[in-house]
């Protein structure tokens, strides 16, 4: 007669069962752990972040809503009043504000494309293998270490139009050696964006160069058999391949572009006169030095809501492309 044996039932988690065959009710898993763990990570983020965005941003709205000088006891209650005169041509804040919103938008279209393009070819060129391949790298990432203070001074003396270096090296080649770089138009555009290009470049190509990393090698040696140009891998593949990083670099491209304060303020003082005086500075100018600090966050949320606008109509743009792509 055969006979059988029973075998034990295995607990179902790493636990061991209580005494019993029972589990402790007070048992938790050795591979989850507590449900409380996720929570204890994310306190110090959270903390951070009540702290230095949350509560700033909410009180900011309650800032933008007073007549609120912070030198004086009352800050009387106006409702809408600051955003309307940022709408209203008679009001004293109209004319400053929009101007400072123009030279912000002209400090962006003039910077961005470049701050897009030549960190992408500086990336393509820097993925390949060549000796030195690390120091290049190296040498290109390095100005973006230094703080706009280093920066502005130090192109501040460097683009001076009486003793500069650049112009002094400009008469030694025999090219025009007054170029006003920092006090007249468009030398001043020209010299605040080729110093933040100069500044960030190194940054953004780091960002490809890691998108570059998960593009697989494979699609290049396929292009290769079949003939394809360097144009046409750089179509084909290398563009389509970085649309995330791509996107995520025009995002905060834009976003940097549009807060620009440092360079303007150190190298031309907001001039010649002033054309590039940005919306940043003058927020700046009103709320800290002319004690309006209810004006100035009225005009921090404007600005907000345009750079947000932007953010969003960039994602957008992403997820077309990315539906056409799945249809076809």
């Amino acid at each position: 007669m055969a006979v059988t044996t029973a075998q034990p039932t295995r607990p179902s988690s790493g636990a061991p069962p209580a005494p019993g065959g029972r589990r402790s009710r007070g048992a938790t898993s050795g591979i989850h752990g507590s449900r409380w763990t996720p929570y204890l990570f994310l306190t110090p983020f959270l903390v951070l972040f009540l702290t230095f965005v949350a509560v700033p941003g909410v009180l900011g709205i309650w800032i933008s809503l007073h007549d609120w000088d912070f030198l004086l006891p009352n800050k009387p209650f106006v409702g809408g009043q600051n955003y309307a005169d940022l709408l209203d041509s008679g009001s004293p804040q109209f004319e400053p504000f929009w101007n400072g919103m123009k030279a912000t938008g002209i400090f962006v279209v003039i910077s961005v494309p470049f701050l897009v393009s030549l960190p992408l070819l500086l990336a393509i060129v820097l993925n390949r293998k060549f000796p030195g391949r690390t120091f290049f790298r190296a040498v290109f990432f390095a100005p973006f270490v230094l703080g706009v203070a280093v920066v502005g001074l130090m192109w501040r003396y460097l683009l001076d139009p009486s003793f500069g270096m650049v112009n002094g090296l400009l008469g030694a080649l025999g090219l025009p050696d007054d170029t006003a770089w920092t006090t007249e138009q468009p030398y001043a555009w020209i010299s605040l964006a080729a110093v933040t290009i100069w500044w960030t470049i190194g940054f953004n190509a780091v960002i490809y160069l890691a998108g570059l990393a998960d593009i697989p090698v494979e699609h290049y040696e396929a292009a290769e058999i079949d003939g394809a140009s360097a144009w046409q891998k750089l179509r084909y593949i290398t563009i389509p391949g970085l649309r995330p990083v791509l996107v995520f670099i025009v995002v905060t491209t834009i976003l940097a572009s549009a807060n620009m304060f440092g360079q303007s303020y150190l190298i031309t003082k907001g001039g010649p006169g002033d054309s590039t005086r940005t919306a940043i500075m003058e927020i700046t100018d009103l709320g800290l030095s002319q004690y309006r600090m209810g004006q100035a966050s009225a005009m921090s949320y404007v600005l907000a809501v345009f750079l947000a606008l932007v953010s969003l109509l960039n994602f957008w743009l992403l997820r077309e492309k990315k539906a056409k792509g799945e249809a076809s």
